[in-house]
């Protein structure tokens, strides 16, 4: 399975934190907002990734992972030129997703916690997430079953609590449904049209995220400042990092001990230097 990470936008809901800067480079306590979504993925043992951004930032992009084949990951990057909406992604990466399955990711949400990642997929999944108010979000309506009946975005009165977080399975066949979607009213290709389209012929899946996951969209100068403090909280209670990217391509596999410790010596003296030189290896 291959991952996508969606970091393009205009920001326009933190202006004017993103006059100059891409959102999804805005610091989330101690690191990059885009770590988290990426520490999702590695965690789901996907190593062949791409980033999606705009053209003013994507060589930050560059920069920022131009040491990811010593993660043992291969990152390739490539441009939203405008963004035409969610869905866009899957055209943009097609000869990157080729014949594979693919897991898109956007680049301001950011999860924690332990819940079901498929390993490779046919049809598509998606996840609910129970809030207090959806209307903001994707919304889906499942049965007694957990079988979905309707997907609606942002809608005014919701038919039901849980939405949609931005985390997506989809088997190759994702791509043709993209390309088909027809623009929203607001001009952009919404990604549950892609949804239904694997809801219609029956190949779609729902996971209600359990209890004790945490699903943040730091998109908003006030969820970008709870999601700071969420993980400041986690980790001065616990001492353990979240979206350490070097110390989770060390737990999956990607890397060895040799590699890591040569991470540590490659990594300025800093305070997540000291995390990493006390990992338990």
């Amino acid at each position: 399975m291959k991952g996508i990470i969606l970091s393009g936008g205009t920001g326009s809901r933190l202006y004017p934190l993103t006059k100059v800067v891409n959102k999804q480079l805005l610091p989330v306590y101690d690191k990059p907002m885009v770590y988290y979504p990426l520490s999702t993925l590695i965690q789901s043992g996907i190593r062949e990734l791409c980033i999606i951004s705009s053209p003013d930032h994507i060589e930050l992009y560059r920069k920022l992972f131009s040491d990811h084949k010593l993660l043992g990951l291969d990152i390739q990057f490539k441009i939203q030129s405008y963004p035409r909406g969610i869905a866009e992604a899957f055209t943009i990466a097609a000869d990157f997703i080729r014949s594979d399955s693919v897991c898109l990711i956007l680049g301001d949400n950011i999860f924690h916690g332990t819940f079901t990642r498929p390993l490779s997929n046919d049809g598509g999944l998606i996840y609910g997430y129970w809030v207090k108010d959806p209307r903001s979000y994707g919304v889906v309506e499942i049965d007694g079953m957990k079988r979905p009946i309707s997907i609606e975005e942002k809608p005014r009165k919701p038919k039901s609590n849980y939405a949609i977080p931005g985390l997506y399975f989809f088997d190759k066949h994702v791509v043709d449904f993209a390309r088909i979607a027809r623009p929203s009213a607001r001009g952009e290709v919404e990604i549950t049209e892609v949804i239904k389209s694997y809801m219609s012929e029956g190949r779609l899946r729902v996971e209600v995220m359990p209890r004790g996951v945490a699903w943040l969209d730091a998109g908003t100068t006030q969820t970008l400042a709870q999601s700071s403090a969420y993980v400041q909280t986690i980790q001065d209670r616990q001492g353990k990092m979240i979206a350490c990217i070097e110390e989770d391509c060390y737990n999956q596999g990607f890397i060895t001990k040799k590699q890591f410790k040569k991470l540590i010596t490659q990594t300025p003296v800093s305070e997540y230097r000291t995390y990493l030189e006390n990992v338990s290896l």
